[in-house]
Formats: structure tokens, sequence, C-alpha cells
């Protein structure tokens, strides 16, 4: 597999073709013309989509799930030695770079909300998450109440932001927010003492803790949960074609079992680098989306 291309230079290589695959929206046939397909990742999404350290390719829950796409991509093609190629994203450019045909698949943590489904498609839902919150223990927060004036952390062009803006306008509660650029720099908000807690998924809570120096240093709040989101992977509308193959694929691997063995091997077992289990069983939520798939949006 080929390592991804620098952010900047895809974004410039955007702007060139964005115009031309306008007209061309053909997934298989940009891939079979190009020999190559292009894959979305994340740095530390913990465990859908993150590396082991810089140079290194993505691995993870979601990675291995598009790994498995590619492959029936390969038997549909004809294609054996289709390349891999790797655009780290961030929540505020996965639906543009989606869109202009800079990656084709989104392999990581994206919530299928209604309002995204108007600019992208997605597969069907791999992962089903409750939006929590995570404190330092000696806080001494239990409750969202308690976070009323105090700042919080988010991700940029997270749904969670969106969620605490819902609260505020609603009354619910006021906080300030303050946002790192992916899941690591948000939690280092919170570790470092700039934000009082941090908003987001409770699996990738559990990740980030999980691989802390000091993970006993922090709780996660299960108490409460602002809402239920479903992980989808994501690519381009109007592709008729292209999410057929990418629908049966994954429905396939859901009825076979093959998505739980993937399952179990990142949320049930010791995962790199350090060999941390998260002890994250599989929830009824999952195992509903596994036994009767749908992209359907929050």
């Amino acid at each position: 597999m080929n390592f991804r291309l620098p952010l900047a230079l895809a974004l410039g290589a955007a702007l060139l073709v964005s115009n031309a695959f306008a007209q061309d929206s053909d997934t298989l046939k940009k891939i079979k013309d190009s020999g190559t397909i292009q894959i979305g990742a994340r740095d530390s999404s913990i465990p859908f989509s993150y590396k082991l350290g810089s140079g290194s390719e993505p691995i993870g829950y979601s990675n291995d799930i598009c790994l498995k796409i590619v492959d029936a991509i390969k038997g549909k093609l004809g294609m054996p030695a289709l390349r891999v190629q790797y655009t780290t994203l961030t929540s505020t450019n996965r639906i543009p770079l989606m869109q202009n045909g800079t990656v084709d698949l989104d392999c990581a943590t994206t919530t299928n909300s209604v309002a995204r489904q108007q600019q992208v498609a997605f597969a069907p839902s791999h992962f089903v998450t409750n939006i929590t919150v995570a404190v330092k223990k000696n806080s001494g927060i239990t409750s969202l109440a308690e976070l009323g004036g105090k700042t919080v952390a988010t991700v940029t062009g997270s749904t969670s932001i969106q969620l605490l803006r819902a609260l505020r306008k609603a009354d619910t509660v006021d906080v300030q927010e303050i946002s790192g650029k992916d899941t690591a720099d948000a939690f280092l908000l919170l570790a470092s003492d700039r934000a009082v807690a941090y908003v987001l998924d409770d699996v990738q809570l559990a990740g980030l803790i999980a691989t802390a120096p000091n993970p006993s240093d922090f709780v996660i709040l299960k108490d409460v949960v602002l809402r239920q989101e479903p992980y989808g992977i994501m690519l381009r509308k109007n592709d008729p074609q292209f999410q057929a193959l990418v629908d049966q694929t994954m429905t396939q691997m859901m009825k076979s079992g093959e998505m739980a063995q993937i399952y179990a091997k990142w949320f049930t077992q010791p995962i790199p680098p350090s060999g941390v289990n998260l002890n994250f069983p599989m929830t009824d939520a999952v195992r509903e989306i596994f036994k009767n798939p749908n992209n359907k949006g929050v």
C-alpha cells in the first residue's frame, strides 16, 4: 500500500480535479482509470482509525472494514494489484474532500446525520455510540448540570459542538467551548486542565483514556448521554453502482459474522501499540444494526 498524500498536496490536487470530477462521479471508473483507491483516515481515532507513528499507515476497526470493501472492488474490477492510498482527514475537511474526489471512502468515525446526508452518502452503519462526557476524577463533577459556566473541550466540526449549542439554546446548561483539531488534541485540553470536561462518544473517550499516561486520572460520566449516534463509512452521493457494491459487501460481513469478528479484534482484545484492551463488549444497539443493516441518520 502507498502512504497518504500530504494534506496540502491533496488539497491542491483537489482544486485541479474537482471541476472535472463533478462531471464524472462514477467512482468505480475513477478507481479503474487511476489504478488506486483513495481512503480517508485519521491520526488518532482509537480504535477506529489511527496511526502508530509518523510514516505508518492507519489501522483500526473502520480501516479493516474498508480494506474488505477494497477486496470487493478488486474482484469487481478484476484488479488484484489495486493500490490503496491514504489521506488523513479532519472533521472540517472530510466532506469537501469526499465531494471533490480526493477520497473515495471515509473510513473513520463520521456520524451519519440527516444533515450530512444532504451532502454525502453513507454505507450501512458499522457502530453506534453514546455521546457523553469525560472529566478528571479530582474535579468532583458527576453531572451535566455541574458543567454550567465551565470550559468544555470538543473536536472542531464534530456533532458534539452542535449538541452543546443546542443545550445552551434550550437553557439546559451554559458552557464555554474550546475545540481541538482532532480527538487527541481535544483530549490534551482536558489533560492539561484547559478544559474541565471533554464531550465525545463513549468508545473514543475510552480509547483515549486507556492509552493516556495516567488513565486512572479520568472518568467517563456514563449516566450522561447527550445522544446516541450511528457511525457510517462515507462515500459520494448519486453513485448507485458504487453504493450497491459497498452496501452488499458490508451486509454480507454483518450477516456472516465476519463483522463481529472484526469488532472483537478491536474492542475486546489487546490492541497496538501498548496492548491495552478497551473491554468494550458489543452493545445491543450494535447487535441490532448487524442484524438489520441500515444507513439511517440521526
